[in-house]
């Protein structure tokens, strides 16, 4: 681990928005699903909730739940589930949905605590999940198409997600609290150890600003 990678994981991590996140409700393409989560990586955001069986996202996107590299992924039999926490916690959810009564994508407060909702590629938003729509929201289209690919819309209203968190200041100063924050930097800088750690159920050493495990003890205690 260079100086330089570390100062860029811990850029990354002072960019994270912990209350902005994305439900893809039974999105089943591969190429589609790792679209979305690229994007979301890109707008900083940390976690996506797919409504999927895991054996389904693992086969479609090649992996597992939890183990993306930079944002993780939490996997639903029903889509009710991440709804139902995510409302729990004061959570608006939008949805992307050119049925019904959809406002302007731009007229959405992305300021607030909020879950984007998109629906999959053939059949749009389930009844599962209608109950517990705040807004229903559209990107506008000047052409002969009803609608853009999910993970193209999924892009388009991240990106004004982002444009409105920027202007508010979002983006200036760690969102993060300190465990989430201190528990991501050191299995980004020391996946290694970070397993290890898990397998043996051991807290994870401090690390100093070079990303190196503060107590120089700790891999000779460990037989590392």
């Amino acid at each position: 681990m260079t100086a330089e990678r570390f100062a860029r994981l811990v850029e990354v991590l002072n960019l994270r928005q912990p209350d902005l996140t994305v439900v893809s409700d039974s999105v089943h393409k591969g190429q589609n699903l790792s679209a979305i989560v690229r994007t979301c990586d890109a707008v900083g955001i940390m976690d996506v909730h797919s409504a999927l069986d895991e054996a389904s996202f693992r086969a479609h996107t090649g992996t597992t739940m939890g183990t993306h590299k930079w944002v993780q992924t939490h996997v639903y039999q029903d889509v009710s589930e991440p709804l139902k926490q995510l409302k729990s916690a004061n959570y608006q959810v939008v949805a992307a949905d050119t049925a019904g009564q959809s406002v302007d994508y731009r007229e959405v407060d992305f300021t607030r605590p909020t879950a984007l909702l998109l629906g999959a590629e053939k059949y749009g938003i389930s009844d599962g999940a209608s109950a517990f729509i705040d807004t229903r929201i559209t990107v506008p289209m000047l052409g002969m198409v009803e609608s853009f690919n999910v993970s193209v819309a999924c892009a388009i209203i991240l990106a004004e997600a982002r444009r409105q968190r920027e202007d508010a200041g979002f983006y200036q100063q760690r969102r993060l609290d300190d465990d989430r924050y201190r528990q991501l930097l050191f299995e980004w800088s020391q996946p290694l150890l970070a397993r290890y750690c898990q397998k043996h159920q051991l807290k994870y050493p401090a690390l100093d600003n070079q990303g190196d495990i503060i107590d120089r003890d700790w891999r000779a205690d460990h037989q590392l």
